[in-house]
């Protein structure tokens, strides 16, 4: 099978979507690899790399979605690329399409492209297994970010997020117990930190109690929020909902009534955000100040550190993408229903009822479609 990899369009979108080892396993596996020119050049993997890994380089992204059967991104994909899309081609990326425009899921209907994005894909245990890579990057990322925009010189409160002898600690409150949450709350404990936790889940906190018996942990109401958010220095947003806009859960009120430099890591930007007063910014422009409170809404910010990222980004998604290439798509969905999950567009239907319900579309199952016995879907 021929396999095609672009170089992002986006200069702030750093990361590749599959490293020379990655293409490498796949040409051993008897397929063919395209890597647009630079496409690994910002994560430091030039294209000699990628040519010992048995890689052809194409010059242009044209080159590569006309030669490609599936096509592999990190951002969305540009409306240029979807142009250039057609039926039989697999598109696999990171699409957050709930909180894209309509536009972009018309053009894969349009297209008859095979969508699948990474944020839906499933391992074994349900787990989000390409999406968890990101977290655990994101988780680590966020309390790095806010050391950062603690300081004074950057609008913060002029504090350490740890702490020293006879000084009080900084307090970060994290709202979410899933991967980013834990993550975020081991390196903040680890920089001496006063960290809580919250979240809806019991079972969540009762494992993260176990993991950090010194975290303090609530369940998600407005009074606990509004509460732990009065007193924080930073807060991280970890919260998800699987394929869906995440939930304000943090009102304008509350930051309002948040302490002046203080610090807020939205890290459910990429679904929506789950603080009100957040919107997107980007790499160049991280931040913004509102109610006096540091706002870093990032989208991509795993794509600060590119290399990491691209590695186990790759790590991540070569089992679905050989299923893919070994065994052709169609058949690789029939028998891989972590690999189905993550599929949003299938033969000009829309095969995500989340999606479908924002953009007022009729969904189909993917086993329909398929003309075959499904394993059981987790739409």
């Amino acid at each position: 099978m021929t396999i095609g990899i672009l170089k992002e369009d986006n200069v702030l979108e750093r990361r590749v979507a599959l490293t020379p080892a990655g293409v490498q396993t796949l040409v051993s596996a008897g397929h063919v690899v395209y890597v647009q020119h630079e496409a690994g050049l910002q994560t430091l993997f030039p294209d000699e790399e990628y040519q010992k890994a048995g890689a052809v380089i194409n010059y242009t992204a044209q080159e590569i979605l006309n030669r490609s059967e599936i096509i592999l991104k990190v951002a969305p994909p540009t409306e240029f690329e979807l142009a250039l899309m057609s039926k039989d081609q697999a598109l696999l990326s990171f699409l957050h399409l709930a909180v894209s425009n309509k536009k972009t899921v018309e053009f894969f209907l349009q297209r008859q492209v095979t969508s699948v994005a990474y944020e839906l894909i499933e391992d074994s245990r349900r787990d989000l297994a390409v999406l968890q890579v990101m977290s655990e990057i994101a988780g680590q990322l966020s309390i790095q970010v806010a050391a950062h925009y603690l300081q004074s010189k950057e609008g913060g409160r002029g504090i350490l997020l740890g702490n020293i002898p006879g000084v009080a600690p900084a307090s970060v409150v994290i709202l979410g117990a899933g991967t980013v949450g834990r993550t975020a709350a081991r390196v903040a404990l680890g920089l001496g930190a006063q960290v809580t936790v919250l979240d809806r889940d019991m079972t969540r906190l009762r494992a993260l109690h176990h993991l950090f018996p010194v975290v303090n942990t609530a369940t998600v109401t407005e009074y606990n929020v509004a509460k732990a958010v009065r007193h924080a220095d930073v807060v991280i947003g970890g919260v998800l909902l699987k394929g869906e806009r995440a939930p304000h859960i943090i009102t304008e009120p509350m930051v309002k009534d948040m302490k002046v430099g203080s610090v807020i890591i939205d890290v459910s930007i990429d679904q929506g955000g789950c603080v009100e007063t957040s919107r997107p910014t980007s790499l160049d422009e991280p931040t913004f100040t509102r109610h006096g409170v540091v706002h870093y809404c990032v989208p991509n910010m795993t794509a600060a550190v590119p290399r990491t990222a691209s590695v186990g980004l790759t790590n991540a998604i070569l089992p679905y993408l050989l299923d893919l290439a070994n065994k052709g798509i169609r058949d690789a969905l029939l028998s891989n229903t972590g690999l189905a999950v993550g599929v949003c567009t299938y033969d000009g239907v829309c095969t995500n009822e989340a999606i479908a319900r924002v953009f007022d579309l009729k969904a189909k199952t993917l086993s329909s479609l398929l003309g075959d016995n499904l394993h059981t879907m987790r739409n």
